[in-house]
């Protein structure tokens, strides 16, 4: 059996976009759910949870058996252990900016797929080095509007490229969904992709 389509979870435009840039057909429903670390949780939980209940989330909202496949993904940027996520406000992403100013941080991307009635799941783990970021530089950042929404308050793809020195993994997985590892769920779950839109 093979699906011409899927259920994207998730209103990122990006996402959208890495997914349209391999061919695969999809829609857009976005899950709403609390995105808080639980105490104690480690990075590579916190993502894989969040992916895989974004997932379920949609499928449930579909009532529990969608017509096609569910795909999530979430994204976090990791420091010493630490989470950082999305920025609530400029002093927040300055924060973020400040702490991973001319360091190497990861940024960890899991995916989760949901056909079937199975759920299959895969991660990603990128290291970016980052050149020393002054906090007008931070600010002024801030004032662009690309910061907001964006784990680690900054995009790759983006204004955000002047910050990075070195990559090491995969760029798409930096940018929210990690295209080799999606594929790889997407051909096992008998997605086609390369389609015309």
């Amino acid at each position: 059996m093979g699906y011409d389509s899927v259920v994207l979870a998730s209103a990122s435009a990006r996402r959208s976009q890495l997914l349209a840039q391999i061919g695969v057909r999809h829609r857009s429903h976005a899950a709403d759910l609390d995105e808080l670390a639980r105490p104690g949780e480690k990075p590579d939980d916190y993502v894989q949870r969040l992916a895989r209940e974004k997932a379920e989330a949609i499928v449930d909202s579909l009532g529990g058996r969608p017509d096609c496949p569910v795909l999530a993904a979430d994204t976090t940027v990791v420091l010493d252990g630490r989470i950082f996520g999305k920025p609530a406000d400029e002093a927040e992403c300055v924060a973020i900016l400040s702490a991973v100013s001319g360091r190497r941080h990861e940024v960890l991307t899991a995916i989760a797929l949901q056909a079937d009635g199975r759920f299959r799941s895969a991660m990603s783990t990128s290291r970016v080095a980052f050149r020393v970021i002054g906090a007008d530089e931070a600010r002024r950042y801030w004032s662009t509007g690309e910061p907001a929404g964006k784990a680690g308050a900054y995009a790759i793809q983006g204004k955000g490229a002047v910050f990075v020195a070195s990559l090491e993994g995969s760029f798409s997985g930096v940018m929210g969904l990690p295209l080799y590892e999606t594929a790889s769920l997407l051909d096992a779950a008998g997605v086609r992709r390369w389609q015309s839109p």
